[in-house]
C-alpha cells in the first residue's frame, strides 16, 4: 500500500496513540474476529469523523463502495489527506469486518485515539464530566459517547480494565463521538474521584434507589456524573466516593432507564443546571 500523508497545518485537540503495532489483515475468505478488527471503523458519521478529527493519523486503509468512494474522495481532497480510497463492492467490505457489521459501504482502519491523563482531562473544574463504572456494553458506550459530544461535556472517565476499545460497533454508535470528546482511562474509579475531588469536581452518582432527584442537587458548579452498569449499578465503593447519589425522576411504572438514554437525560439536566 503507498504511503499516505495528512497536512501539518491543523493543530490536534488530543493525542493519537503511536506505539501500537499493527499487521495488515491477510482476506482468505474467512471473516475475521472481532480482535482481528479491534482497529477498523466503519459507519458514515464515524468514519467521516474520525478524517475530520486532526489528532488521527492519516488511515492505513480507506474502503468504500462505488457510491461513497466519490463523497469520501471529495473529503480527502478538502481536508488535505493524502490516501487512496480502495473502491470495493458492500460484499468484499464486510468480509473484513466481523458479523454483522452495518458499515454503511464505508469503513477505514486506522491507530486508535490515545486517552488523556485524568488530571490533564480534568485540570479546569468547569462543566460536566460522564465517569463510567464498569460499563462494558460497545452499544452503550458508544451511545454515551454521542450524548456527550452532543452536550458538549469535557469528557468521558472509563476503567481501564473493564472497557472496550474505542472502535468497530463502538464507534458506530457513537456517530462521531468519540473524535469529539476526549476521554481518560483510570486504574481504579474510586481512587479517580478522590482525585477529581482535589481538582474541585463534585460527584454525583446515578442511583435509582435514592431519595434525591438530580436536578433538585445539581448546583449549576462542576460536576462529575457517575454512573453504574445496568445490571449491578455503582459499585458500594463507588457509591461511597460520590458526594452525592441522586436518581432522574421517571413515572411510577417504571423501574429505570436503559444506561444509555439515563446518561443523555442527565447530562441535559446538569447543562441546564448551569445555564
Amino acid at each position: 500500500m503507498s504511503s499516505s500523508s495528512r497536512s501539518n497545518d491543523r493543530k490536534p485537540t488530543w493525542r493519537p496513540k503511536s506505539d501500537s503495532p499493527h499487521s495488515g489483515h491477510k482476506n482468505r475468505g474467512l471473516r475475521p474476529s472481532d480482535s482481528a478488527a479491534k482497529d477498523w471503523i466503519w459507519g458514515i458519521h464515524a468514519v467521516e469523523a474520525a478524517l475530520e478529527n486532526p489528532a488521527r493519523p492519516a488511515p492505513q486503509r480507506l474502503l468504500a463502495n462505488p457510491e461513497r468512494a466519490k463523497n469520501i474522495t471529495a473529503l480527502l481532497r478538502r481536508l488535505n489527506i493524502n490516501v487512496a480510497v480502495e473502491t470495493q463492492e458492500n460484499g468484499e467490505i464486510g468480509r473484513l469486518l466481523p458479523a454483522g457489521a452495518t458499515h454503511q459501504g464505508l469503513a477505514m482502519k486506522a491507530e486508535p485515539l490515545e486517552c488523556l491523563e485524568l488530571a490533564e482531562l480534568a485540570a479546569t473544574p468547569e462543566g460536566v464530566i460522564l465517569m463510567l463504572d464498569q460499563i462494558t456494553d460497545p452499544q452503550n458506550i458508544g451511545a454515551i459517547f454521542r450524548s456527550a459530544a452532543a452536550f458538549g461535556a469535557r469528557g468521558i472517565v472509563m476503567q481501564d480494565r473493564h472497557a472496550p476499545a474505542l472502535t468497530g460497533a463502538l464507534a458506530k454508535a457513537a456517530a462521531g463521538g468519540i473524535e469529539r470528546c476526549p476521554h481518560a482511562r483510570v486504574v481504579n474509579i474510586s481512587r479517580a474521584l478522590d482525585d477529581l475531588s482535589d481538582l474541585g469536581w463534585r460527584s454525583i452518582g446515578l442511583a435509582g434507589e435514592s431519595a434525591a432527584e438530580l436536578d433538585a442537587i445539581l448546583d449549576g458548579g462542576p460536576v462529575v456524573l457517575v454512573l453504574g452498569s445496568e445490571g449491578e449499578g455503582l459499585r458500594r465503593l463507588v457509591s461511597e466516593r460520590c458526594d452525592a447519589l441522586a436518581r432522574i425522576g421517571l413515572a411510577q411504572n417504571m423501574e429505570s432507564l436503559n444506561v444509555s438514554a439515563a446518561a443523555a437525560v442527565a447530562l441535559y439536566t446538569a447543562v441546564k443546571a448551569r445555564a
